[in-house]
């Protein structure tokens, strides 16, 4: 049905040859008598955020985090965290933890500075740390936690070896977050 010549004059690969030809021609025959098809009602536009007209050009690669909803009571009950959230900064050089303070005193340990963090990606098998930088210090926050504020880290990733849509875990002393979805 389709005709495939190659054109090698001119370097231009594969050509598809009369399928263009015949395209035009079925597109523009119309029937004796019949007049052009009347128009149908535009489709509503999709809202920014649903599902509707989802196609690959405004659908990341990567899902979410979206955590089970025993998992998030989880990491409230026993840690006393939630709103987890691992993204790529700084160009993917730095992979960065976020998570909010509910309960002080169970948070406590994830702000501990003797607790040494690490990212671990077991797909890329590597192991990432908080750098230490000369006049900085740790890039991380190490201060008394308190409820309802956001605290950070930032592990280095100079090879760019965690990337957008890895999951990767969170190892802080006794604290483990597994299966973040890094954004």
């Amino acid at each position: 049905m389709f005709q495939y010549v190659k054109v090698r004059e001119r370097g231009f690969g594969l050509v598809m040859k009369s399928v263009v030809m015949a395209g035009i021609l079925a597109g523009s025959i119309l029937a004796p008598g019949q007049s052009s098809p009347a128009p149908q009602a535009a489709a509503p536009q999709a809202q920014p955020g649903s599902s509707a007209g989802s196609g690959h050009g405004n659908r990341s690669h990567y899902t979410p985090n979206h955590f089970p909803k025993r998992a998030v009571e989880y990491y409230q009950d026993v840690w006393g965290i939630d709103s987890l959230t691992v993204r790529a900064a700084e160009s993917g050089e730095l992979i960065r933890f976020n998570y909010r303070v509910l309960d002080p005193a169970k948070a406590k340990q994830l702000n501990d500075k003797k607790a040494e963090p690490a990212l671990i990606d077991p797909k890329a098998g590597v192991k990432l740390v908080v750098p230490s930088l000369e006049k900085v210090g740790q890039l991380r926050q190490s201060i008394t936690p308190e409820a309802g504020k956001v605290y950070w880290m930032a592990f280095s990733n100079p090879k760019r070896t965690v990337r957008p849509g890895d999951h990767v875990s969170v190892v802080i002393g006794h604290f483990h977050a597994d299966n973040l979805v890094v954004e």
